[in-house]
């Protein structure tokens, strides 16, 4: 824990990254998703529904420490985890579909994507933004010895993952012409997100909140 800092402190203060997160996030979803849509690209689209669950994600984060930091029992903390973690865990199976939809259909019909200059800036200042957030979640979580916050910061170091490729298939299919980058940017996120919901799912089933007194939160 820092220095002149509590644990119900670090909590709030964690909190305040999640929301930070929320809002960034809300905005990568409006411009990716607009952007994509206007230009065809399979990639934005699906790196900004990839950010509908990240919003998603945050704010059930958001749900869960407000009701530590407020000083909800420990069987309430893990009732609310199970279910954040429900929720993402669906929320990541929508997105596998959705994902796949999109990027077959641009293979299927070979449609090239245009250039969008608002789509490239928001995922540039991504690149500078998710490695603050991240950081940020990682150092509450480990002050607080909160798992969440910390595995949130990686979801969140992997979606600067997913930032890089979309910007090397966007330029691929812009400057070399290689129409099919887009889509296999898209495809490239799949087995993560697949891998995320898989995860949450299963530990959405082993949080057992009757065992509140063994758990931790």
């Amino acid at each position: 824990m820092t220095e002149n800092s509590s644990r119900p402190d670090d909590i709030r203060r964690g909190m305040y990254v999640e929301i930070a997160s929320l809002l960034y996030n809300i905005a990568e979803v409006a411009i990716s998703l607009t952007a994509g849509c206007l230009t065809g690209s399979s990639a934005l689209i699906s790196w900004g529904v990839d950010s509908i669950v990240e919003c998603n994600s945050a704010a059930f984060m958001i749900w869960r420490l407000k009701g530590e930091a407020d000083g909800i029992g420990e069987q309430q903390v893990l009732k609310r985890k199970k279910v954040a973690l429900a929720v993402l865990s669906a929320a990541f199976a929508i997105a596998v579909i959705f994902i796949s939809f999109e990027a077959i259909s641009m293979f299927i019909s070979g449609a090239k994507s245009d250039m969008s200059w608002w789509g490239i800036g928001i995922l540039v200042v991504s690149l500078f933004v998710n490695p603050m957030l991240a950081w940020g979640k990682y150092y509450y979580g480990k002050n607080t010895g909160s798992p969440s916050l910390k595995y949130d910061a990686i979801d969140t170091m992997i979606c600067e993952y997913q930032t890089i490729v979309v910007l090397v298939g966007i330029g691929l299919a812009q400057w070399q012409g290689w129409w099919w980058a887009d889509p296999v940017a898209a495809l490239l996120i799949v087995p993560y997100v697949a891998w995320e919901a898989f995860k949450a799912g299963r530990d959405a089933w082993n949080v057992n909140p009757s065992e509140a007194k063994k758990g931790s939160k």
